[in-house]
């Protein structure tokens, strides 16, 4: 009978079963076998693919962190990637919106009529594209602030335009930012043309006109050839606006019995509030504009003297 333990006999510490070495040989054997089976007979294919089966749903879950760091930040970069091309796409597009609206003014001209005249020929005018900063919040002034200033070569009285046609024009010049007064501010001027016609006027900043357009022209004759919806550009007679750029469309003429002129309100092409690119146009150079006539002098001369008669003898 077996000592028990417990009773006060002496326990026996040798170990039971296989030895250590038949272990590792049995292991090793299974090992080689199920290589050789996986191999040639593909037993373990099914366990495979069952394991593979329920191990799915986890390492789907934690692939998710994983997946959702990456789409971020492959999102952030594809969204850098498409502003920094809208960036470049829409200063391209002022650019080439400028020299189309060039081309067009110069189609409605005759060319025999300019070589009869002895007009000068047009100008190619450059420009530096600025972005809108802010719009300033004086209820009775219509102006914005650019990112150039007088380090990018900003100068005082730079005509200033967007995709669309003239906004306005360069009134005060710091050294990283300049102030534009709006084409609708009430101290704006600026000289026009019909091109269908060949008629010139003048079309003031009116920011509460009936019709909200923001311009209007002042001292028309009631009897002048203008009709709604004609397109007006710069004449250049001023020597600041190159001439040809677009600046406002007619949009309602008041004709009335009692006065010999009519009022005309006007829209800007340019769009005034809400604008995020421009164009600073350079001005015109003095030695591009015509001389000025020579100034008249008038010398004061005596009386002319007249010979005496002489006397008969």
């Amino acid at each position: 009978m077996a000592r028990n333990v417990f009773s006060g006999g002496i326990p026996t510490f040798r170990p039971q079963g296989p030895s250590a070495n038949v272990r590792l040989a049995l292991c090793v054997a299974l090992a080689v076998f199920l290589m050789v089976a996986d191999v040639r007979f593909k037993l373990t294919e099914p366990l495979r693919k069952a394991v593979a089966t329920v191990l799915f749903p986890m390492q789907w879950v934690m692939l998710q962190p994983v997946l959702l760091i990456q789409g971020g930040a492959s999102y952030f970069e594809d969204l850098n990637k498409a502003q920094a091309a809208a960036v470049a796409a829409e200063k391209s597009a002022i650019a080439l919106t400028h020299r189309a609206n060039l081309v067009e003014t110069l189609d409605h001209e005759n060319q025999r009529l300019r070589q009869l005249l002895n007009l000068v020929p047009r100008l190619k005018t450059e420009g530096r594209a600025a972005q809108v900063v802010y719009e300033t919040a004086d209820a009775f002034n219509r102006r914005v602030v650019i990112d150039k200033g007088e380090v990018a070569g900003i100068a005082r009285g730079s005509p200033v335009m967007d995709e669309m046609g003239v906004l306005g024009q360069v009134t005060r010049v710091f050294p990283m930012s300049a102030e534009v007064t709006l084409l609708t501010d009430r101290e704006q001027a600026i000289p026009v043309l019909n091109p269908r016609t060949g008629a010139r006027a003048v079309a003031y900043g009116e920011p509460t006109n009936a019709y909200g357009g923001g311009m209007e022209l002042r001292f028309m004759p009631s009897n002048a050839d203008i009709q709604e919806g004609d397109l007006l550009t710069t004449s250049g007679v001023d020597g600041v606006y190159a001439p040809g750029l677009p600046v406002a469309r007619i949009v309602k003429i008041e004709r009335r019995a009692d006065s010999p002129f009519s009022r005309v309100y006007c829209e800007p092409l340019a769009q005034m509030f809400g604008t995020q690119f421009v164009m600073v146009i350079n001005p015109l150079p003095e030695d591009a504009l015509p001389p000025r006539p020579p100034v008249e002098t008038k010398t004061q001369e005596g009386p002319a003297s007249t010979p005496r008669k002489g006397k008969r003898g």
